[in-house]
């Protein structure tokens, strides 16, 4: 009896996770199957369920202690599935079947997530990094460039056509969103909450995060994957930062940002002492 429910909950807990990522799977297959009966609002949806499900079976496996070689490579093949191969046919049967160079883009831009998850899984147990790396993507996430790849179908679900449909502008957005995705741009990753918020706040902002994918889901991807592509400067500035600070590395967030504040400060006082002709105290010349 002892031995068995041990047994029985490392095999419950490997479920879990695996059963995620194989919603996941479905849920972008079947966008396809709603794009082709001409029903991109359905698609989009799917799309975005596959990415949120993408985002929580990693989390969910680390909790359960029931993280796996085996769904490491499944999360991947999943991957490139819902935000290369799906996403790509979903958009050019919804917005450029009859462009010109429409097949192209998508192509250029399924191959794009395959190659950017490709180097991911090489890269991924790299000891030679430093390990500040480890708080970065390299290049756009699959389900980050999923999301701007439908942005325009979002976009002319909840508003109609637009200049957002232009064929020749979709063209361009993918083209931007594939050199994007095999970019070495650094992408920060999304941390893991290491504090406890307040319990009131939390419930207020769950549930207005719900009532609001709700009543305006298109908008909310929206505004998440503009959100997203807005944050891509200032996640380019961290990791320079870092990458010129390693005394900080082993940091948390808070003393890092107390020790940025600090270093702004030092840097302000020393210009502003330049400008007035003086030296600060100890330096010679």
């Amino acid at each position: 009896m002892s031995t068995r429910r041990p047994v029985r909950w490392a095999v419950g807990r490997n479920i879990l996770p695996t059963s995620m990522t194989a919603l996941a799977l479905c849920a972008g297959l079947t966008s396809i199957k709603f794009a082709l009966d001409g029903r991109p609002d359905i698609s989009v949806v799917l799309l975005a369920v596959a990415a949120v499900l993408d985002g929580l079976d990693g989390r969910v496996a680390r909790i359960l202690n029931a993280s796996s070689r085996m769904g490491g490579e499944l999360d991947s093949l999943a991957d490139a599935i819902d935000f290369g191969i799906a996403t790509a046919l979903v958009v050019y049967v919804s917005l450029l079947s009859t462009s010109p160079v429409g097949w192209l883009v998508v192509l250029l831009f399924a191959v794009c997530i395959a190659l950017r998850l490709a180097r991911f899984n090489a890269e991924r147990d790299d000891g030679t990094l430093p390990a500040y790396t480890r708080e970065f993507f390299v290049g756009m996430p699959a389900p980050a460039a999923a999301g701007m790849a439908i942005l325009p179908l979002v976009a002319k679900v909840q508003f109609g056509a637009g200049w957002w449909t232009s064929q020749w502008l979709l063209a361009i957005w993918l083209t931007v969103c594939s050199a994007l995705v095999v970019s070495r741009l650094p992408m920060r990753k999304m941390p893991a909450v290491t504090v406890r918020p307040n319990l009131a706040v939390s419930l207020a902002v769950l549930a207005i995060s719900a009532v609001a994918m709700f009543l305006y889901p298109y908008i909310v991807i929206i505004v998440v994957n503009l959100a997203y592509l807005f944050h891509i400067p200032f996640s380019v500035r961290s990791s320079r930062w870092l990458a010129a600070h390693p005394e900080v590395w082993g940091e948390k967030p808070k003393q890092r940002r107390a020790a940025r504040r600090m270093l702004r400060r030092t840097h302000a006082s020393g210009r502003s002492m330049a400008r007035l002709g003086l030296r600060r105290p100890g330096r010679t010349t």
